[in-house]
């Protein structure tokens, strides 16, 4: 009997000790396609909205003139461009004529202000988010029309080239504000 009892005392003991260890939590679910571009977009949001709120009202029509930058597009017309590249980008992905005013290549003339400029880059980014919420896997690579009416591209293309204008434009304000005695944003961090 005893022979016995020492197996089952220590299946016992075995059993009661897996009750006490803490299970591991189950694995977070993989991001959507839709999730991994929001979040993509985010991060360059992040960046550049605060960098268009460093700029002073007053220094917004600054362009740098010395050296190499002949013709260079103004600080407001830098920001208002990607706002404008971004309704576009959003309204082909939706297939959509644009939810916003774009205007000509630096954006809507009629919007100046400081305040109504970080607006209409804050509205284009909310554009470009609902536009990435719907790409899906299985319309990803499909073919939709250029939004400058010059032949297609796939969703995926124009979702990656929106982020990859915005940040190329980024990186032209950044010069800009240091150029102004401004740090920006993401380099007080």
């Amino acid at each position: 009997m005893k022979m016995f009892a020492l197996p089952c005392l220590l299946a016992l003991a075995t059993l009661g000790l897996r009750a006490q260890t803490p299970t591991a939590p189950a694995p977070a679910a993989a991001p959507t396609l839709s999730q991994s571009l929001n979040r993509s977009l985010s991060r360059l949001e992040a960046e550049l909205v605060p960098l268009a709120e460093a700029m002073p009202e007053e220094k917004f029509g600054f362009a740098p003139t010395q050296g190499e930058f002949k013709g260079v597009k103004t600080f407001v017309e830098q920001i208002k461009h990607v706002a404008a590249a971004n309704a576009m980008f959003a309204s082909a992905i939706l297939e959509e004529k644009p939810a916003m005013a774009t205007g000509g290549d630096n954006g809507p003339e009629a919007i100046k202000t400081k305040a109504e400029v970080v607006k209409y880059l804050k509205d284009s980014f909310a554009y470009m988010h609902k536009a990435l919420d719907t790409v899906t896997e299985a319309n990803l690579m499909g073919l939709v029309k250029s939004p400058w009416g010059e032949g297609k591209g796939s969703r995926l293309g124009f979702a990656t080239m929106a982020q990859g204008h915005g940040y190329d434009h980024y990186g032209q304000v950044v010069v800009y504000l240091r150029m102004n005695g401004i740090v920006p944003p993401a380099s007080r961090r």
